[in-house]
């Protein structure tokens, strides 16, 4: 099974260059919108299949870099200069040697696959002149689509040497998707000469319902008679439909339209129609919580093909190992999470609830221990700091105090300034500083009070709000003192100081700290 092992995208959507390494089985892309995700999958797409109709379709005007036609525009308007576009798909080394050379851009001899675009040769003359008469003109129809291997050898869509399938769970209703995606199920399931018996019976079963089914009202008629279509727009691979009870799934609700059609891939195992590569479009789209989980369970089981998943969701990319996760638009380089340590890795996959793809999105955030802290800091962010969390793009993440080192082992990897909000415990020294000498790092530090005394957040809230909390819960705690009262129901109490006394309130020192800090 031939499996992907590299991609270089260059003047391709967003990107003026990009290099990814992917693992043998499972790449899960990860991002914020307009990332990318959507643009490696698209080009992945378009090598393996050798789609000129996909491409006509999509338009070579989105696909070339904005970059590289603006960089042209500021420059001498010359043919030498025009950008081109170019993408590689570099392969497991296989049995076939029309795959085998050197004909990729690092010229290193490996199996592969290489789609170009570039100004044809032959219009050089015609070129220059549309490039001289109008100088907003950008001469997109004068280009040419090459697909070959890195042997040099030109391949099209009837010769595949990757089977793959494409399912893009945004796009569920589009009458165009959902008919490639049968035509691609179709073809995964059936031969050249299969399909090629099965079209040209289906064409003469058009023609006899013609002359048995509508000859007697044809015989009513002189100059102009009735015909079923038979040509190549309309043929058995766009007539055909997948059913799952003699229901077509187009009919169905798009959750169920979304958890068919990945199942049905996800269930190609081995043999000669064999899926190699399946690539998937937010897969979490239209599913509920509980489908999606049975999704994930189905991915996790798959074999015997490698995927690619570009999600939003924090569940798919936590559950199916965070090691295979690869994050794009945060950092200026592509951050490939596979050094993750296991334990963490398998920590997320466990772990009841996380907030892996807000932490890994962020630029600067604020992990804090409880509800209460959750509540509170982004009043007490604005009293101290005259600006937003918003404004100032700082996420706060409430997590379990254990998980404080998990989200630092994925700050490391991909720079995310991280601020840590914790209680002392009764030990500064032993559970805020050498808890965290392994992860010492100049973009993380981690903020709690030094007292003993003020082990706790609630106890440090009160002490710098006393007035404040005596005049708000002197009757809610009834037998019981203030701080015991808040202590004892830590939520509702920040819940409360929140809506009668939000201007009044003081952020402890160490918090005041870290707002200076995380805003540095």
């Amino acid at each position: 099974m031939p499996t992907v092992e590299r991609i270089i995208l260059s003047n391709f959507k967003k990107f003026g260059y990009l290099e990814l390494e992917f693992n043998g089985a499972l790449n899960v892309l990860i991002g914020d919108n307009e990332a990318g995700k959507s643009s490696v999958l698209l080009a992945l797409d378009l090598v393996i299949s050798a789609s000129r109709s996909k491409i006509d379709t999509i338009g070579l005007e989105t696909l070339l870099h904005r970059g590289a036609i603006d960089r042209f525009g500021g420059g001498a308007r010359t043919v030498d200069r025009l950008p081109e576009l170019f993408v590689e798909v570099y392969l497991s080394t296989g049995e076939n040697p029309g795959l085998n050379g050197k004909v990729n851009s690092k010229s290193i001899e490996c199996d592969g696959l290489r789609m170009t675009f570039t100004p044809l040769d032959d219009f050089s003359k015609d070129i220059a002149e549309a490039l001289a008469e109008d100088p907003s003109n950008f001469p997109y129809e004068y280009y040419g689509i090459q697909f070959s291997t890195f042997a040099g050898e030109a391949y099209s869509s009837l010769k595949k040497h990757v089977r793959h399938l494409s399912i893009d769970s945004s796009r569920i209703d589009n009458d165009y998707a959902a008919r490639e995606y049968t035509r691609s199920v179709f073809s995964l399931n059936t031969d050249v000469r299969h399909r090629s018996k099965l079209e040209n019976a289906y064409r003469q079963s058009k023609g006899a319902f013609r002359n048995i089914h509508l000859i007697d009202l044809n015989g009513k008629l002189q100059t102009y008679q009735f015909a079923v279509r038979t040509s190549s727009k309309s043929n058995l691979e766009t007539d055909l439909v997948i059913t799952e009870g003699d229901i077509s799934i187009e009919s169905k609700g798009k959750g169920r339209q979304c958890f068919i059609k990945t199942e049905f891939a996800l269930s190609k195992r081995g043999g000669e129609n064999q899926l190699d590569v399946l690539l998937l479009e937010e897969p979490e789209n239209h599913l509920s919580h509980s489908t999606m989980k049975q999704l994930i369970e189905r991915i996790a089981q798959s074999s015997n093909k490698q995927l690619f998943i570009a999600t939003h969701s924090s569940l798919i990319s936590s559950r199916l190992d965070l090691r295979k996760t690869l994050l794009l638009g945060v950092t200026e380089t592509p951050a490939a999470l596979k050094n993750l340590p296991e334990d963490t890795a398998k920590f997320f996959m466990k772990a009841p609830d996380n907030n892996v793809l807000e932490f890994a999105l962020s630029r600067k955030v604020i992990l804090v221990e409880g509800d209460a802290e959750f509540i509170l800091l982004d009043a007490l962010y604005r009293k101290h700091s005259d600006s937003t969390l918003e404004r100032d793009k700082v996420h706060v993440i409430s997590v379990g105090g254990t998980s404080f080192k998990r989200y630092l082992d994925l700050a490391k990897l991909i720079g995310v300034k991280t601020a840590i909000l914790r209680d002392n415990d009764g030990d500064y020294q032993k559970n805020c500083v050498d808890n965290y000498l392994d992860h010492v790092m100049p973009h993380a530090k981690v903020f709690a009070d030094e007292n003993p005394e003020r082990s706790t957040f609630e106890i440090c809230f009160y002490q710098d709000n006393q007035a404040t909390c005596e005049s708000l819960f002197q009757t809610a705690r009834r037998r019981l003192l203030t701080l015991d009262y808040m202590l004892a129901n830590k939520a509702d109490a920040a819940f409360e100081l929140l809506q009668k006394k939000e201007t009044e309130l003081v952020a402890p020192s160490y918090i005041q700290d870290a707002i200076k800090w995380i805003r540095a």
